[in-house]
């Protein structure tokens, strides 16, 4: 018997003999003989270890339709279902952040070395549900290792937006030689518009001036990005630059 809140009538040691199997299995296998729901299970108790999860993490699996859609669903929703409560929340959040913070940290301890899925990988939870258009700057030094990330403007990206010479400035001020620019499609498809491509090649331009260098432009969509630089555009830009009269 279950009660309203989640908990079980069979008592403690029933649920924690039940948790302590699967902290067992987890320690023993890692994630890979875990049913779906059971990873949620865990994530759920580790707010309220003396609960039983079970039917709870069932039912988001069910709401959500997939672990990643639990693991990814707004903690409002979460605690619309039935028996989830704050301390249930805290387990899906903690994972949210420390994978944030994971991604972050590797980000900014290795290089660069022209990986646009890293950078969609990394970016791609802070963007996802962004209402407006955030554009955003990672800043690089010579061995192409990020020294800093800065999101420098919002609403829709277009040339009143940017502003070429504020990331300039900042450039000069975090001591960079090279530039990524990332920015959201709260729509959800990536392709750049014709607004984004002009705004690029200006960037690119600005950057040559500076005798810096843009490495990528990077537009994240649903599960889905656009990178300028694994298209060829930030090369095209660059020769564009270099042919120009002067």
């Amino acid at each position: 018997m279950t009660l309203p809140d989640g908990g079980d009538t069979r008592g403690p040691e029933a649920g924690d003999g039940h948790r302590h199997r699967l902290r067992q299995k987890f320690l023993r296998g890692g994630l890979n003989a875990f049913l779906d729901y059971e990873i949620i299970e865990l994530l759920l108790t580790l707010g309220t270890p003396r609960k039983d999860c079970k039917a709870q993490a069932k039912e988001a699996l069910r709401e959500f339709k997939s672990l990643r859609g639990v693991l990814e669903a707004d903690a409002r929703d979460l605690r619309r279902i039935r028996g989830i409560g704050d301390h249930n929340v805290f387990g899906v959040r903690l994972v949210q952040e420390v994978s944030r913070r994971f991604l972050k940290d590797r980000m900014l301890s290795k290089p660069y070395a022209r990986s646009s899925r890293e950078v969609f990988d990394y970016l791609y939870h802070a963007l996802r549900d962004l209402r407006k258009e955030h554009f955003k700057v990672l800043f690089l030094d010579p061995k192409n290792q990020i020294l800093e990330e800065k999101t420098l403007f919002e609403g829709t990206v277009d040339s009143s937006a940017v502003y070429p010479r504020e990331i300039m400035k900042d450039a000069l001020r975090y001591d960079a030689t090279a530039l990524i620019f990332v920015h959201n499609h709260p729509s959800g498809d990536p392709d750049p518009s014709l607004c984004d491509r002009e705004i690029t090649k200006e960037l690119v331009f600005a950057a040559k001036v500076m005798q810096l260098k843009v490495l990528d432009h990077i537009v994240i969509g649903n599960n889905c990005y656009f990178s300028f630089a694994d298209h060829g555009l930030i090369e095209d830009y660059a020769l564009l630059f270099i042919n120009m009269p002067r």
